[in-house]
C-alpha cells in the first residue's frame, strides 16, 4: 500500500514540476474564456470550491418550482450566517465561522439534480426498502463496533466520487499536465490521477474506494468516466459496485467551471440522474491539511460512548428484576 502512495504523489509532484517549468514560457490573457496550457489543451488549473447551499434533491415542499428567485437565495443565505441554536442535552457543535457551506448555486436552481426534470433521485422500490432497512439497523445498532460507522467517521473517504459538498472542505485543486489530472481534495485526503492517455482500465476484480477513473477531452470539456468502485464505497446518493459516474468539467470563464455529473446505475435508480453545479474559482485560498487519523477521537469516543449506555441499561434491567 505504501508503495501505490508514494506512487500516487510521485505523478502528482511530476506534474506540478511540469507545470512550474512551462507556466514561465507562455503567459495566457486572464480574461480569456477559452484558457489554454502551454501545450494547448483546455486549462482547468487551480483551486475550485463545489459548495453549494442548493440541495442535491428538490425539496417536496417546492414540487415544480425549478429555481429560486434571487431574493430567496439571499434569504437562505443569510439563515446559514448566524450562530446556530443551541438544544437541550446537545453536546456542542461548531459556530458558523468553521463552516463553508456556500450559497445556493449560482443558477439558482432548487435543486442539483437538473435531470429528471422533477429534481428527484429516480430510486427503485427495492432501493427505497434497502434504504428503510438500513435506517432501521443504524438506529438499533449505532455502534456495535467500528464497522457500523459510516467511512467518513472511520477517516477512510469523505465526499466521494463524483463529491456532494457537505459543511466544510468543499474544494477540489487540480493540475495537468498532457497525460494526466490530478484532483486533490484535502477532506481526509483523497489524491485522484485520472490518465488522459488511452490506459488500459483495471481489471473488474480490482475495486477501489473511489473507483477507477479515465478521463478524455471533448473538445473544451474534460470528460471523466468512473467505474470499479469497492463494495464498501459510501456515496452520499445510493450506490453500488456497478455504479458508473462520469463527471464533466468545462471552464467557461477565468473565475469559473460548469461542473455536470451523471450518474449510471440500473440496479439502484430507473434512469440515469445528472447533475449541474456552478464551480467558482477560490482566490487567495489556502488548502491546509486535514489530518483525519491523527486527531480522530470521534470513532473512539462513540464506541466507549455506546458501551457506557449498554452498561446503564443493562445495571437498570436488572434492578427491575
Amino acid at each position: 500500500m505504501g508503495k501505490i502512495f508514494f506512487a500516487a504523489w510521485a505523478i502528482v509532484i511530476a506534474v506540478i514540476s511540469a507545470i512550474s517549468s512551462t507556466m514561465a514560457i507562455a503567459q495566457v490573457d486572464s480574461d480569456e474564456y477559452n484558457k489554454r496550457t502551454p501545450w494547448g489543451d483546455p486549462d482547468i488549473m487551480g483551486k475550485w470550491s463545489y459548495a453549494s447551499l442548493t440541495p442535491l434533491q428538490r425539496p417536496l415542499r417546492l414540487e415544480n418550482k425549478e429555481f429560486y428567485t434571487e431574493e430567496e437565495a439571499a434569504e437562505i443565505y443569510a439563515r446559514t450566517q448566524t450562530e446556530p441554536a443551541e438544544r437541550p442535552g446537545d453536546v456542542g457543535n461548531y459556530n458558523f465561522e468553521w463552516f463553508d457551506r456556500g450559497e445556493i448555486s449560482s443558477d439558482l436552481r432548487t435543486s442539483l439534480i437538473s435531470e429528471p426534470a422533477d429534481g428527484r433521485l429516480p430510486l427503485r422500490p427495492e432501493t427505497i426498502a434497502k434504504q428503510q432497512e438500513a435506517a432501521l439497523y443504524a438506529q438499533q445498532h449505532p455502534a456495535d463496533s467500528w464497522l457500523d460507522r459510516s467511512n467518513w467517521d472511520r477517516c477512510i473517504t469523505y465526499h466521494g466520487v463524483p463529491p456532494i459538498s457537505t459543511g466544510y472542505n468543499n474544494s477540489y485543486q487540480i493540475v495537468q499536465n498532457k497525460d494526466y489530472v490530478a484532483i486533490v481534495v484535502e477532506m481526509i485526503h483523497d489524491v485522484r490521477i485520472i490518465p488522459i492517455t488511452e490506459k488500459p482500465r483495471l481489471n473488474d476484480n480490482i475495486r477501489q474506494w473511489n473507483g477507477d477513473s479515465r478521463g478524455y477531452w471533448d473538445g473544451n470539456t474534460l470528460v471523466v468516466e468512473t467505474t470499479n468502485f469497492s463494495d464498501k464505497t459510501m456515496h452520499r446518493y445510493p450506490s453500488s459496485r456497478d455504479t458508473k459516474a462520469v463527471e464533466r468539467f468545462t471552464r467557461i470563464a477565468d473565475n469559473m467551471i460548469d461542473y455536470q455529473f451523471t450518474i449510471e446505475d440500473p440496479s439502484v435508480y430507473t434512469s440515469s440522474w445528472t447533475v449541474v453545479r456552478p464551480m467558482p474559482r477560490l482566490d487567495d485560498y489556502t488548502l491546509f491539511e486535514y489530518a483525519c487519523h491523527e486527531g480522530n477521537y470521534a470513532m473512539s469516543n462513540i464506541l466507549r460512548g455506546e458501551r457506557i449506555m449498554e452498561q446503564r441499561a443493562a445495571e437498570s434491567d436488572s434492578k427491575d428484576d
